[in-house]
């Protein structure tokens, strides 16, 4: 390649075995991912795992991976002949689309919780399907439009170095592209930073708007300071890694902390996280409904006629109790505070002068009671009486 560097000015280098390790390498930190998702579906049931809306968090994924395989060839890692020499398919159709689709899924996922708990409507199936179908025509409608374009957003195949060529009005707008779509991510971050504690997922938002903006400068910089970096070793494998690491890392920035304490810590952090919903009081503070008939993630919101007085009662279950016992397995985890204000735990069954906020402890068998001399309860630190 002696002269192809004369003529470019650069070292040129023809994909070889460090180009190999780095698909592998890459193949294999979407395989750990894959694993991860899956355990996530097969503990679908584990309320902590099912309220992070896994299915867009999987659909996602799956643009990530897509994304991948169109950087195969955009960045010179394979011999670009035979198949791989359709460059517009692999760039536009490939690396371009679902990268796109990566961001506008992203984005959707936030503007669900932003749709619930901000603007207090419900996010359903309906509404699943009319986001997934704005992300495929919005993008669709962008890469076709760079198909049937002439010179100026034209890719192209060159057979001499056996390299795809974009131009730089190509690259530019794609920029451009994707700092918009960003930036209305960034939005909606900020709009979620208020959220009930449950549900809350700035820190996660935020590490992932770092991540991404950390991508799109190096993307920036490398698209218009090293346009032949596809030719180059170090700058190819530097990119693909890049835009690998940061896109699942992403996808465990949003569903990797439940799953490994569904491993480590299972009991205990559900136990946590269901305690921490029934005190956060939705129905008072966000007039959640839940819609039993939705598989979706998030519950539907509606006016209460009550107000506060549905979020009355508390309910602290006793950890060593609960163990054997599991009273909300078989409930979506938006709909606790119905099972804790059910005939079950009716006030009614409770003295009168007990009836309002009211912690309830379930006896264990065998266990000191308040009549034992050896059992001494601390009081509440909000001054409630505890049974």
């Amino acid at each position: 390649m002696p002269i192809l560097s004369q003529m470019f000015g650069i070292k040129v280098d023809n994909p070889g075995r460090e180009d190999t390790v780095t698909l592998a390498v890459c193949g294999g930190i979407f395989g750990i991912t894959a694993v991860m998702l899956v355990y996530a579906w097969c503990n679908y049931n584990y309320q902590p795992i099912r309220a992070k809306n896994l299915l867009w968090t999987t659909l996602i994924y799956l643009s990530t991976v897509l994304w991948f395989v169109g950087n195969i060839v955009a960045n010179g890692h394979v011999h670009i002949v035979g198949a791989w020499s359709n460059c517009k398919l692999w760039i536009i159709w490939f690396r371009v689309l679902f990268c796109f689709v990566f961001a506008s899924m992203t984005i959707v996922r936030f503007y669900a919780l932003d749709r619930v708990f901000n603007q207090k409507k419900p996010f359903t199936t309906r509404s699943s399907l009319i986001a997934a179908a704005i992300v495929v025509v919005l993008n669709v409608a962008y890469c076709l439009v760079n198909q049937l374009l002439g010179k100026s957003l034209e890719i192209d195949y060159l057979a001499s170095v056996e390299a795809c060529n974009a131009t730089q009005t190509f690259r530019n707008a794609a920029l451009i592209f994707q700092w918009v779509l960003w930036a209305g991510c960034g939005v909606l971050i900020f709009r979620l930073r208020n959220i009930q504690s449950s549900f809350n997922e700035f820190r996660e938002s935020i590490l992932i708007f770092v991540v991404i903006v950390a991508l799109l400068i190096e993307s920036t910089v490398i698209n218009v300071h090293f346009r032949r970096f596809p030719l180059q070793k170090a700058r190819r494998i530097e990119k693909t890694v890049m835009d690998v690491v940061a896109s699942t890392l992403v996808v465990w920035l949003f569903i990797g902390y439940p799953v490994l304490m569904s491993i480590f810590r299972r009991r205990s952090y559900e136990l946590q996280w269901l305690e921490r919903l029934a005190m956060d009081g939705p129905t008072n503070s966000y007039n959640l409904t839940p819609n039993r008939k939705s598989k979706q993630s998030y519950a539907k919101m509606e006016d209460s006629a009550n107000g506060a007085d549905s979020a009355d009662h508390e309910y602290i279950a006793d950890s060593t109790h609960l163990s054997a016992h599991k009273p909300f397995d078989n409930y979506h985890p938006l709909n606790i505070e119905s099972v804790l204000n059910s005939n079950a735990l009716n006030e009614s069954s409770l003295p009168p002068v007990l009836r309002n906020k009211v912690h309830v402890h379930e006896p264990i068998m065998y266990s000191p009671s308040l009549f034992s001399p050896r059992y001494i309860e601390p009081p509440s630190p909000d001054g409630r009486r505890v049974i």
